[in-house]
């Protein structure tokens, strides 16, 4: 006999089972001991600090709930400040180490109220609300960090930007209870209103070790070149008042001086300018017949007359800037924002962002001494000149000074330029207004070695009045496989273009721009229908151009992008007798030229020619009806250092039917201006940037002997 074994549902029952209440016991434990272990794991691993515990945020803490921190008498004070202080010995650029994005780490101190023994506060204001919106920008940049490990650079939550609220000795004391402050390597302090009376000197007088200092009012003499930053007073108008729009160009009132605390003897100077030339100048002064308060700060009188400020400084070309008290001043600010050009009597004045920015396009710098020359100076000034550097400065403002967030990060993006040189801004992304659509277009010197085959070509052909030549050449142009649009420039402002109804039927889309004035150098604007980055500029009296050797010019441009690939070549060549260059159009093997009757280049080179045209070809051209195509083969070669492309055989490129009424290269005098424009562009470039080769690119077999079929471009055409 075998005894009896219990069966269930789930098999024979040979372990006895676990009590519910014994069972329900065991997973609790094993429940909280897994929790341990994980808590344990997060602690230990997950990245903390101390310090970065109390990120820096206004929106999370208030001023008053700041920790109270009493500086003891004894407390140490840092050293003055070292003059001698430069990056490579009193910053430490291993902090900074390397990153991916070539972007400092900064770390912003969290709040906290200093008070002496007795309870004082080391500030008579506190945190003002352009220092709190000059952090909160910072904090919300891509250079904060709230990792302290990881920061290059520190800012103490002291507020300095105004050394009349400050106990300077207790201000020294606080900074240097900062825990990672290490005699001021690697902290920046800003401050905009240093000195005080009666001497006011040009550098914040809080002692700050080697601290780095953004100050708004250095002489040559407290200006650490390379080291500190110069930056503007912010003017607290900016925020409060919106101008309206103002274009560049002459204005009611040639020089306007708009400041109130102007030394006597400057005033004196200014007054006797105004009686010389009369209602040029206007010289406006504090109102005293207003009560003071903040409706006061914002008017200017003359005479009895009331003026609204800034709005006045609207009215004027020139607006004077002198130095006051301080060399640094907030007029300036409300100067660039009106669009005057400042004109700058300050002497030894280190300009705001002056290692970056170039003054020189937005203001006019004078010697104190020669204040009473000003208005002749100011006169001597083009009327263009004066425009430009009214767009300049506007720009200048709405960049740099417009803001707290604008002064703070222009600030950090210098130094950051000093620590990773190799990543720095150019001159041009400082200097240049971003007036045209850069950020969509892409330079040809550094695209990849062959741009995509599918956006294909943009053609743009100039026409005037040719209406049947225009259309033989829309119906060749629209048999190239590549051809992705075509845009068709109507140089004609008394005669409109034919008829929608009209125009041949293609393929592609075709759009016509009609032009306000009859220039040559219409046809290399950077029309927003231009979206492919290869543009095909052709003349529309160039019909003896095949498909084939369209598109095998324009396969040649996609391996050459940053080249002018085109068909009919020219070369220059130096007069020996005549000692000037000449312009030469017989068949040669040589070329240093192609014209852009029919030629491939990039759309970015349209840009450059309508903005960055060095001095004034553009004009030049415009006004002689001619060389627009000379002029853009200096501008490729001088940007490139490389020669055009001369694609397929073929170098006679006349109209058959056309006459010598018909075009302006048929002119006797056609010639002649060809070689005075080389002899002019390279004038103005300096130096002769054509390149001349011996070399011609034809497709591969076209002179062979093979069946048609076999060939990628049978119909080349011959000279």
């Amino acid at each position: 006999m075998y005894p009896s074994s219990k069966y269930s549902s789930r098999g024979p029952a040979l372990i006895p089972r676990m009590k519910i209440k014994h069972r329900i016991y065991y997973i609790t434990l094993f429940s909280v001991v897994l929790l341990g272990l994980i808590a344990t794991g997060m602690f230990q691993f997950w990245p903390h600090s101390i310090e970065s515990s109390a990120d820096w945020t206004m929106d999370k803490r208030s001023v008053h709930d700041a920790p109270l921190v009493r500086l003891p008498v004894s407390s140490p004070i840092p050293e003055r400040g070292d003059l001698s202080c430069r990056m490579h010995t009193c910053f430490d650029v291993y902090r900074c180490g390397y990153n991916p994005k070539n972007r400092i780490k900064v770390y912003i101190y969290p709040l906290q109220r200093f008070v002496d023994e007795v309870g004082v506060p080391i500030s008579s204001t506190g945190l003002s609300r352009e220092y709190n919106d000059l952090l909160s920008a910072i904090s919300d940049s891509d250079f904060y960090t709230d990792d302290v490990s990881r920061a290059c650079l520190f800012i103490p939550s002291i507020d300095v930007l105004n050394q009349n609220s400050l106990r300077v000795r207790e201000t020294a004391q606080a900074l240097a209870m900062l825990p990672r402050w290490d005699k001021g390597m690697n902290h920046l302090l800003f401050n905009m209103l240093p000195g005080g009376p009666p001497d006011y000197n040009t550098a914040l007088d809080v002692p700050r070790d080697r601290a780095l200092l953004a100050g708004g009012g250095f002489s040559t003499w407290t200006y650490r070149q390379g080291y500190d930053v110069s930056i503007p007073v912010y003017s607290p108008l900016s925020a409060d008042v919106e101008l309206p729009e103002r274009q560049p160009g002459p204005r009611r009132y040639f020089i306007l001086s708009s400041q109130t605390a102007i030394h006597r003897e400057y005033r004196a100077e200014l007054e006797r300018l105004k009686e010389e030339n009369g209602e040029a100048l206007l010289l406006l002064d504090k109102c005293s017949n207003l009560s003071q308060g903040a409706a006061s700060v914002r008017k200017r009188c003359c005479k009895g007359q009331v003026y609204d400020y800034p709005q006045i400084l609207q009215e004027s070309s020139f607006c004077v800037v002198l130095r006051g008290a301080r060399l640094g001043q907030a007029a300036l600010s409300d100067v660039l924002q009106a669009g005057c050009v400042p004109v700058i009597l300050a002497d030894s004045y280190i300009l705001p962002f002056s290692e970056v920015l170039d003054w020189k396009r937005a203001s006019v710098v004078i010697p104190e001494e020669k204040l009473s020359e000003m208005y002749t100076i100011l006169k001597s000034i083009p009327h263009r000149q004066v425009e430009e550097m009214q767009r300049q400065a506007q720009w200048f403002w709405e960049a740099y000074f417009s803001s707290m967030k604008a002064i703070g990060l222009t600030t950090l993006q210098i130094i950051n330029d000093r620590i990773y040189p190799y990543a720095a801004r150019s001159y041009e992304q400082w200097n240049n207004p971003p007036v045209v659509k850069w950020a969509s277009v892409n330079s040809p010197l550094f695209l990849p070695l062959i741009p995509p085959r599918a956006p294909g070509f943009t053609a743009v052909v100039l026409t005037y009045d040719r209406v049947e030549s225009l259309f033989r050449v829309i119906t060749e142009i629209s048999k190239v496989p590549s051809l992705a649009k075509l845009l068709v420039v109507w140089n004609n402002q008394n005669k409109s273009p034919p008829e929608e109804t009209l125009w041949p039927k293609i393929g592609v889309p075709l759009k016509v721009v009609r032009t306000k004035e009859n220039k040559l150098s219409n046809r290399f604007f950077p029309y927003d229908e231009i979206e492919t980055e290869a543009v095909l500029a052709i003349d529309d009296d160039i019909i003896m151009l095949t498909s084939d050797e369209l598109q095998f010019g324009y396969e040649v441009w996609r391996e050459f992008p940053d080249r002018l690939v085109g068909y009919p070549g020219r070369l220059h060549l130096w007069d020996h007798e005549m000692g000037k260059w000449k312009y030469e159009s017989e068949w040669t093997n040589e070329v240093s030229m192609v014209l852009t009757g029919a030629a491939f280049y990039h759309k970015y080179f349209n840009y450059l020619y309508t903005y960055k045209m060095p001095g004034d070809i553009k004009n030049w051209v415009d006004a002689h009806m001619n060389c627009e195509d000379i002029a853009m083969n200096f501008l490729v070669a001088n940007i490139t250092g490389k020669a055009p492309i001369k694609v397929t055989p073929r170098k006679k490129f006349k109209c058959p039917e056309c006459t010598a009424l018909d075009g302006l290269s048929l002119d006797q005098t056609h010639m002649v201006e060809r070689s005075e424009c080389i002899n002019k562009f390279a004038s103005v470039f300096g130096t002769m940037p054509l390149k001349v080769v011996e070399h011609r690119a034809d497709p591969v077999l076209y002179k062979d002997d093979f069946p048609e079929k076999l060939k990628s471009f049978p119909n080349i055409g011959s000279l």
